[in-house]
């Protein structure tokens, strides 16, 4: 679904990603779609465990809590923390039949840095299938190129919160070097990013493209971080444009868009996209962030 209207003295375009799916909402759903695909295959008729990481807020965990149990699968989440910690998120994914292991941070970092090092935390298993944090395998960039072929026109500026860089690099997949993507990194010190986009476009099979800009000054403190600035801003931009966001990663992107505009970056002779990539379940953890609908 595609929405326009003005948005701080500009028109502006909001593909409604939010509406994919109602728990498999936004980026999350066309993340796991060939990866998910790619597993039933190799599978052959066993039943799969997906194995994931992430935190107690994890969109990417929670959404993969979801497909597993539809899909009759087993799931397992390695989760940053301690014995003891709840979220909501995490009582949803428990609900939904995922086993829940915590990891403290160095073991967190290992996760990240050191391949099938996640092999190392739980028993072998041959129908044990690895989900990336985020989801940011490089199959999922063929699932974040589809946005762009839903798209009315392609436009001179698209936004786009940027945590992993998967998105960032689907959507520069889809765009084929048209158009120009503004990616807002919502977490600090996010400069190694653009050498994630360049890894995923090369293992996806697509070109280094780009047509892109890493802007890492809208972090807010860093991932998962917020100020009572970009809180009040939430909730004030959920009910003056009755479209919820949350602080994590769509509240820190229209954030931005509002920066870049009223620092004339953005420009009204451009034709101008934001991607809302949902994850509102996240905006459980910071009550009061949003009020939209």
């Amino acid at each position: 679904m595609l929405e326009a209207g003005p948005l701080f003295g500009l028109p502006v375009w909001i593909k409604r990603d939010d509406l994919l799916h109602p728990v498999v909402s936004g980026n999350k759903y066309r993340k796991l779609k060939y990866p998910l695909q790619m597993i039933a295959q190799q599978s052959q008729g066993h039943t799969p465990t997906l194995i994931t990481m992430g935190g107690i807020w994890s969109n990417h965990v929670h959404a993969t809590a979801y497909a597993a149990a539809a899909l009759g699968y087993q799931s397992r989440a390695l989760i940053r923390g301690h014995p003891g910690m709840r979220s909501a998120m995490l009582d949803d994914c428990l609900e939904r039949g995922m086993q829940i292991q915590f990891i403290d941070r160095v073991g967190y970092r290992s996760l990240r840095d050191i391949p099938g090092y996640w092999q190392t935390r739980i028993a072998s298993d041959a129908h044990q299938y690895w989900l990336p944090e985020g989801g940011s395998d490089p199959a999922s960039l063929h699932g974040v190129a589809e946005v762009v072929d839903e798209l009315p026109f392609i436009p001179d500026v698209l936004l786009v919160a940027c945590g992993t860089a998967a998105t960032l690099a689907g959507l520069l997949a889809g765009l084929k070097g048209r158009g120009y993507v503004i990616g807002i990194a919502v977490l600090s010190d996010a400069g190694y990013l653009k050498g994630e986009v360049s890894r995923l476009l090369y293992q996806a099979g697509y070109p280094d493209y780009q047509n892109y800009q890493l802007r890492t000054d809208f972090h807010h403190g860093g991932y998962a971080r917020v100020c009572p600035e970009l809180i009040q801003f939430c909730r004030d931009f959920s009910d003056q444009f009755q479209l919820a966001v949350e602080p994590v990663y769509t509240g820190k992107v229209f954030f931005a868009l509002r920066s870049l505009i009223q620092a004339g970056v953005i420009q009204s002779t451009q034709s101008v996209m934001v991607l809302h990539t949902g994850g509102l379940q996240g905006a459980r953890g910071y009550p009061g962030a949003s009020t939209g609908s």
